[in-house]
């Protein structure tokens, strides 16, 4: 078992989560409440890290990253080193990738509010920042776990963009999806089910809390 590969996984998932969390909440609420020209453009964008192939949505971000692009000029001239095949760079690249699974079930949460519900709000007196805080949050609660839950678990089990934009670098980039790889290419079996086995135990706790948690919130909301 490469507990390194584990214990990487799980802070590129949390650094993935805390960053997407707020951008899920102000964008998804956006999305859901305001009708603007271009729209179901901007809706696309936000959607096509899950259509596109990994490989393709790599590829993109290792030229956007690398030495030469100025994402990655500026990066280096800051910080000292280069953007590609670092810790910092896959946590930039999943969440450009997983801003789907993090806005869309927000959004569809905001959404299912009741219109009567926010124009009270707003008869009350209440200000945009307390009505999210007081209003639409709580309403919308069940869809932003839902959000975070989905992102920490794909962040966990991605390998594509990982493998492009990270290489396979043991402790600053090598993730458990890379290191179940290069068991299973070593003929070690026997460690890439061990590891597999752990993956998907975490996953299925993590969604079996977000379903429990949804309930809870549920219950409470009716």
């Amino acid at each position: 078992m490469d507990w390194t590969a584990l214990d990487l996984s799980l802070r590129l998932a949390a650094w993935t989560v805390a960053i997407l969390l707020p951008v899920s909440v102000l964008l998804g609420r956006f999305l859901a409440f305001r009708q603007f020209r271009g729209k179901a453009l901007v809706e696309a964008l936000v959607m096509l890290p899950l259509v596109l192939p990994p490989t393709v949505l790599g590829f993109y971000l290792l030229v956007s990253f690398g030495r030469s692009s100025p994402i990655g000029q500026a990066w280096s001239s800051v910080f000292g080193q280069q953007l590609v095949f670092s810790f910092e760079g896959l946590v930039l690249a999943s969440v450009l990738f997983n801003l789907p699974f993090a806005v869309q079930p927000a959004q569809r949460g905001f959404q299912a509010i009741p219109a009567e519900v926010r124009e009270a709000a707003a008869c009350c007196g209440m200000s945009p920042l307390r009505a999210l805080w007081k209003v639409d949050l709580p309403l919308a609660w069940p869809g932003v776990v839902t959000a975070m839950v989905l992102t920490f678990a794909h962040t966990l089990g991605e390998f594509g963009i990982v493998l492009m934009v990270g290489g396979s670098i043991p402790g600053e980039t090598k993730t458990i999806a890379i290191a179940i790889y290069d068991r299973v290419q070593a003929f070690d079996t026997d460690s890439a089910a061990i590891m597999s086995a752990v993956l998907v135990a975490i996953s299925l706790v993590t969604i079996a809390v977000t379903f429990a948690l949804s309930a809870r919130v549920g219950r409470r909301l009716s």
